[in-house]
C-alpha cells in the first residue's frame, strides 16, 4: 500500500515539474526562437483532439504536429493545422515566424478576429483561414503580404468591406471571401491584381455594380458572386476575359439584357444567371459557347422565343430556362444523335404547341421539365426512347388523351407528374414494370377507370398522389405490397368498397387520404401498424362500426378528419395522441361521452365533434387545452354548464355550442376571450340576462344565443361589437326597447330580435345598418309607434318582418325604395291607410291583421286618402312662419280699419244732432218726393257745401273711401 501511495506522490511531482518546466520555458526561455513563440501560440488555443500534445519542449520542434520546416531544419515554412478541431484565438504572435510561407487553419473553430499583425509576414504565400467563426474586418494590412498568392478566409462571421488594400496583392491567384456578412461593394482595385485566377464572393452583402475594371484580371478562370445584392448590368468587357471559364452571378439584382460579348468566352464551362431582373431575348451568341456546359438563366423576366442551341453546344449538359416570359415552342435542333443534354427545364413561362416530338431524339435526358406552360395534345407514344429518363415532369399543362403504355418501358423513371392536365383513360397496367417509380401524382385530371393492382408491384413508391379523378372500384387489395409508402391520396374520386388489411402492413406511411369517395365498411384492426401516421382523413364516406381500440396506440396522429360517415360508438380510440392538432368527427353517431383524455393533446387547436349523439357534460380539462382556436360540440346531448375552466382559452375564435341540453347562465368571462368571432350558444336552455361584458369581444363577427331563456334588456354594451355580422336573440324572453346603441354595428347583415318582449318604438337608427340583407326581423314582440321612415335606407335587405306588434299609423313610401326586398311581413299591427303601389307584388298574407290597411292587395282604398306624413324641409318651416306673419299683419290691418270706420261713423252722427233741424228738413223732403211720385225710390242729392265742410271735418278718412269706391262704380 506505502508503494503505491510512494509511486502516486513521484508520478504528481514528474507531472508538476513537467508543468513548471513548460512554464519556466515560456517565461524565461529563449525569445529569439521559433519554438518559443509556438509554444507561446499554443496557449492561446483550445486542443480537445490533442493535436498539438507533441509540441513540448522535450521534442525537436520540427517533428511537432503540422509543421513544415526549413531545409536546414532552423526555420518553420509551413503550418498546417486544418481540421483539428481547434477552438480559441488566432495569436499575433504568428508574426514571430518570420519564415513563414504556409499557414492554414481552416475548419476549425476559431474565434476572435483576424490579426493585423499577419500583415508582419512578409514570405507568406498562402492564408487559407476559411471555415471558422472568425468575426470583426477584413484588416488592410492583409495588403502589405506582397508574396501572397492564395487568400480563403471565407466561410466566417466576418463584416465590413473588402478592403481596398486587397489590390495591391498583385501575385494573388486565389481570393475567397465567399459565405461571410461583407457588405459595401466589390473595389475597383480588383482590376489589378493580374494574376488572380479565382474570384469567390458568394454569400455577403455586397452591392452595387460590377466594377468595369474586372477586365484587368486577364486571367480570371472562376467568377462567383452570386447570392449578393450586386445591381446594374453585367458588364459587356467581361467578354474579354478570355479565360474565364465559370461565371455565377446568380440571386442578385442586375438588371438589363444579357451582353451578346459573353459569346466571346470561349473557355466558359459554366453560365449561372438565375434569380436577376435581366430582360430581352437570350442572345443567340451564346451558340458559340462551344465548351459551355451548364447553363441557367432561370427566374428573370427574359422573353422572345429558344432560338439557340444548334448543334454547336454539343457540350451542353444542363439547361435551366425556367420562370422566364419565353414563348413559342421547343426549337427543333435542341437535340441531336450526339447530344449530351441530360437536364431541360423550361417549367413557368409561356410555352406552347404540342408535345416537341424532336426531344425524344435527346436519348441522354435524364429530367425533363415542361411544367406550368400551355403545351395541348396528346402525349407521343414513344415517349419511351427517352430511356434513360429519371424524371418526367409535365404537370400543368394541357395534355389530353391516353397515357401511352410505353411509359412502362421507362425503366429509370423515378419521378412522373402529370397532375393539372385533361389526361383521360385509364392507368396502363404497363406501369406496374416501372421498379424504380418513386412519385407518381397524377391528380387534377380526367382519368377513370380502376387502380391497376399491378401498380402494386412499384415496390419503391413513395407517393401515389390520384387526387380530382373518376377512378372507381376498390383499392387494391395488395397495396400492402408498398413498405415503402410514405404519402397516399385518393380523394375526390369514386372508390368503393372497404380498407383493404392490408394497408396496414405500410408501416412508414405518413399520411393517408381517402375523403370524398364512397369507401365502406370499417377501419382494419391492421391499422395499429400505421406507427408514422401522423394524417388520415375519411371524410365523406359511408364509413361505419365502432373505431378499433388498438388505434389509441398511433400516437403521431396530429390530424384526424373523420367527419359525414356512419361511425359508432365512443370516439376514446382517438384520443390516444397527445400531438393531436386537428380532430373532427362531425356529422357520425358517436356516442357517449367526450373523454377527458383529450386534454392532453396540449397543442388541439380544432376540436369539431357536431351532430352526433355525445352526452354528459363538457370535460373541465378542456380548460387545459390553451392553444384551442376552434371548438364546436354543437347538436349533441350535452348537459350541465359551461365550465369556467374555459376561460384559460384566450385564442378561442369559435364557440359553438348549439342545440344541446346546456342550461346555467351566460358566463361573463367570454368578455375575456378577445380573439372569439363566432359565439353560438342558441337552442339550449341558457336563462338570465346577457352580461355586459360581452361587449368587449370586439372581433365577434357572429353572435347567435336564440331560443334560449334569457331576460332582462339587451344590453347597451352591444353597440361595442363593431365588427358583427350576424345578431339573432330570437326566442327568448328579454324586454325593455331595443337598444339605439345598436346604430354602431354597421356590418351587420344579419339581426334577428322576433319572440321576445320588446316595448318602445322602433329605433330610427336602424336606418343606418345599411349593410342588412338577410333579414330584419322584429316580429312577435310588443313595439309600438309608427314604421320609421329610416328603414328605407335598407337598400339591400332581402326580408323584412315587423308583424304581429303594436305599430300603427302609415307604410312609410321610403319602404318602397327596398328593391331587393322579396319577403315582407307587416300583419297583425294596427297600421293603416294605403299601402304603398311597390308593395302590391307581395301577398295578402303580408298585411292581414291591420283593419285600416287598403289598396292591393287588400280591398281597394274607398274613402279619402290619409297621406303619410312627411317631416318638413327647413325652407318649407321658413316659408310657413313668412305666410303666417303676412297673413297676421293683414288681419291686423283689416281690424284696424274696421276700428276706425266705427269710430267715425260714431264722430258724424255727434256732429249732425247739433243741427238736427237741418236733418229733420232733409228727411221730410225726401219722403215728400217718395209720396209725390208715389215709387220707393230714393234720390241721394249731392251734398251742399256745408255737408261737404261737415263731412270733411269729421272724418277725412272717410271721405277718401267713398270718392275711391265711386270711382271704381264708374
Amino acid at each position: 500500500m506505502n508503494s503505491e501511495m510512494g509511486t502516486t506522490h513521484m508520478l504528481h511531482l514528474i507531472l508538476l515539474c513537467s508543468v513548471l518546466g513548460s512554464v519556466h520555458v515560456l517565461t524565461h526561455g529563449d525569445s529569439s526562437t521559433e519554438s518559443y513563440w509556438l509554444l507561446r501560440i499554443k496557449l492561446s488555443l483550445t486542443d480537445p483532439v490533442g493535436v498539438l500534445e507533441n509540441w513540448s519542449p522535450r521534442a525537436e520542434f520540427c517533428t511537432w504536429n503540422g509543421l513544415t520546416c526549413s531545409d536546414d531544419q532552423t526555420h518553420v515554412v509551413g503550418l498546417n493545422l486544418s481540421g483539428s478541431g481547434l477552438s480559441g484565438l488566432i495569436s499575433a504572435e504568428f508574426s514571430r515566424l518570420g519564415s513563414l510561407q504556409t499557414l492554414d487553419l481552416s475548419k476549425n473553430s476559431l474565434t476572435g478576429s483576424v490579426p493585423p499583425e499577419l500583415g508582419q509576414l512578409q514570405n507568406l504565400r498562402e492564408l487559407m483561414l476559411y471555415s471558422n467563426r472568425l468575426s470583426g474586418n477584413v484588416p488592410p494590412e492583409i495588403g502589405l503580404l506582397k508574396k501572397l498568392q492564395v487568400l480563403r478566409i471565407g466561410d466566417n462571421l466576418l463584416t465590413g468591406q473588402v478592403p481596398r488594400e486587397i489590390g495591391d496583392l498583385t501575385d494573388l491567384r486565389v481570393l475567397g471571401l465567399a459565405y461571410c456578412q461583407l457588405n459595401g461593394t466589390i473595389p475597383a482595385e480588383i482590376g489589378n491584381l493580374k494574376s488572380l485566377k479565382s474570384l469567390d464572393l458568394q454569400k455577403n452583402s455586397l452591392g452595387g455594380p460590377i466594377p468595369r475594371e474586372i477586365r484587368g484580371c486577364e486571367e480570371l478562370q472562376n467568377f462567383a458572386a452570386s447570392n449578393n445584392m450586386l445591381e446594374g448590368e453585367v458588364p459587356a468587357l467581361m467578354g474579354n476575359l478570355k479565360s474565364l471559364q465559370i461565371l455565377n452571378l446568380a440571386n442578385n439584382s442586375l438588371s438589363g439584357s444579357i451582353p451578346i460579348d459573353l459569346g466571346r468566352l470561349f473557355n466558359l464551362k459554366y453560365l449561372n444567371l438565375l434569380g436577376n431582373r435581366l430582360n430581352g431575348e437570350v442572345p443567340v451568341e451564346l451558340n458559340q459557347l462551344g465548351q459551355l456546359e451548364k447553363l441557367d438563366l432561370s427566374r428573370n423576366n427574359l422573353s422572345g422565343s429558344i432560338n439557340l442551341f444548334t448543334t454547336q453546344l454539343t457540350n451542353l449538359q444542363d439547361l435551366v430556362l425556367s420562370d422566364n416570359f419565353l414563348t413559342g415552342n421547343i426549337p427543333s435542333n435542341l437535340c441531336n444523335g450526339n447530344s449530351n443534354l441530360s437536364q431541360l427545364f423550361v417549367a413557368r413561362n409561356k410555352l406552347s404547341g404540342k408535345f416537341p416530338l424532336d426531344l425524344l431524339n435527346c436519348s441522354s435526358l435524364q429530367e425533363l421539365d415542361l411544367s406550368d406552360n400551355h403545351f395541348e395534345g396528346e402525349l407521343p407514344s414513344g415517349l419511351d426512347k427517352l430511356e434513360n429518363l429519371t424524371d418526367l415532369l409535365l404537370n400543368n399543362n394541357s395534355f389530353s388523351g391516353n397515357l401511352p403504355p410505353g411509359i412502362g418501358n421507362m425503366s429509370h423513371l423515378e419521378t412522373l407528374f402529370l397532375f393539372g392536365n385533361m389526361v383521360t383513360g385509364e392507368i396502363p397496367v404497363e406501369i406496374g414494370k416501372l421498379q424504380r417509380l418513386t412519385v407518381l401524382y397524377f391528380y387534377d385530371n380526367q382519368m377513370s377507370g380502376s387502380i391497376p393492382v399491378e401498380l402494386t408491384n412499384c415496390t419503391s413508391l413513395t407517393e401515389i398522389d390520384f387526387f380530382g379523378n373518376h377512378f372507381s372500384g376498390s383499392v387494391p387489395q395488395t397495396i400492402g405490397n408498398l413498405k415503402n409508402l410514405v404519402f397516399l391520396q385518393l380523394r375526390q374520386n369514386n372508390m368503393s368498397g372497404p380498407i383493404p388489411p392490408s394497408l396496414g402492413y405500410c408501416t412508414k406511411l405518413q399520411k393517408l387520404v381517402l375523403a370524398d369517395n364512397h369507401l365502406s365498411g370499417s377501419i382494419p384492426p391492421t391499422f395499429r401498424f400505421l406507427s408514422e401516421l401522423f394524417l388520415i382523413t375519411l371524410y365523406n364516406n359511408s364509413f361505419s362500426g365502432p373505431l378499433p381500440e388498438t388505434l389509441s396506440l398511433l400516437k403521431n396522429l396530429r390530424i384526424i378528419n373523420f367527419s359525414h360517415n356512419r361511425f359508432t360508438g365512443s370516439i376514446f380510440p382517438l384520443s390516444g395522441s397527445s400531438n393531436l392538432t386537428v380532430l373532427d368527427l362531425t356529422n357520425n353517431t358517436f356516442s357517449g361521452p367526450i373523454p377527458s383524455s383529450l386534454s392532453l393533446s396540449k397543442h388541439l387547436t380544432r376540436l369539431r365533434l357536431a351532430h352526433n349523439l355525445l352526452s354528459e357534460t363538457i370535460p373541465p380539462e378542456f380548460g387545459n387545452l390553451t392553444g384551442l382556436n376552434f371548438l364546436d360540440l354543437s347538436f349533441n346531448n350535452l348537459t350541465g354548464e359551461v365550465m369556467p375552466e374555459l376561460s384559460n382559452c384566450k385564442k378561442l375564435g369559435h364557440l359553438l355550442l348549439n342545440n344541446n341540453q346546456i342550461s346555467g347562465t351566460i358566463p361573463s368571462w367570454l368578455g375575456t376571450l378577445q380573439e372569439l368571432g363566432e359565439l353560438d350558444l342558441s337552442s339550449n336552455t341558457f336563462h338570465g340576462e346577457l352580461p355586459q361584458e360581452i361587449g368587449n369581444c370586439s372581433r365577434l363577427l357572429k353572435l347567435s344565443l336564440h331560443g334560449n331563456k334569457l331576460f332582462g334588456e339587451i344590453p347597451s354594451q352591444i353597440g361595442s361589437l363593431t365588427s358583427l355580422n350576424v345578431l339573432t336573440l330570437h326566442k327568448n324572453n328579454f324586454s325593455g326597447s331595443i337598444p339605439s346603441t345598436i346604430q354602431q354595428c354597421k356590418k351587420l347583415y344579419e339581426l334577428r330580435l322576433s319572440e321576445n318582449s320588446l316595448t318602445g318604438l322602433i329605433p330610427s337608427e336602424l336606418g343606418k345598418l345599411t349593410e342588412l340583407q338577410v333579414i330584419l326581423d322584429l316580429s312577435k314582440n310588443f313595439l309600438s309607434g309608427e314604421i320609421p321612415f329610416s328603414l328605407g335606407n335598407l337598400m339591400k335587405l332581402e326580408r323584412l318582418n315587423l308583424s304581429f306588434n303594436q305599430l300603427h299609423g302609415n307604410v312609410p313610401l321610403s319602404l318602397g325604395k327596398l328593391t331587393s326586398l322579396h319577403i315582407l311581413n307587416l300583419s297583425n299591427n294596427h297600421l293603416e291607410g294605403q299601402i304603398p303601389s311597390p308593395f302590391s307584388k307581395f301577398p295578402l298574407s303580408s298585411f292581414l291583421g291591420n283593419g285600416q290597411l287598403c289598396g292591393p292587395p287588400l280591398a281597394p282604398c274607398l274613402g279619402p286618402i290619409i297621406r303619410e306624413k312627411k317631416p318638413l324641409s327647413n325652407t318649407a318651416v321658413a316659408g310657413v312662419i313668412v305666410a303666417i306673419v303676412f297673413s297676421s299683419t293683414l288681419i291686423c290691418l283689416g281690424l284696424l280699419y274696421v276700428m276706425l270706420r266705427i269710430w267715425c261713423n260714431w264722430k258724424k252722427v255727434s256732429v249732425s244732432s247739433s243741427e238736427a233741424g237741418l236733418e229733420h228738413k232733409r228727411e221730410e223732403e225726401k219722403w215728400v218726393y217718395r209720396e209725390a211720385t208715389g215709387r220707393d225710390f230714393e234720390y241721394w242729392k249731392v251734398n251742399s257745401s256745408q255737408e261737404k265742410q261737415i263731412s270733411s271735418t269729421a272724418c277725412i278718412f272717410q271721405l277718401k273711401v267713398d270718392t275711391e269706391t265711386v270711382d271704381h262704380s264708374f
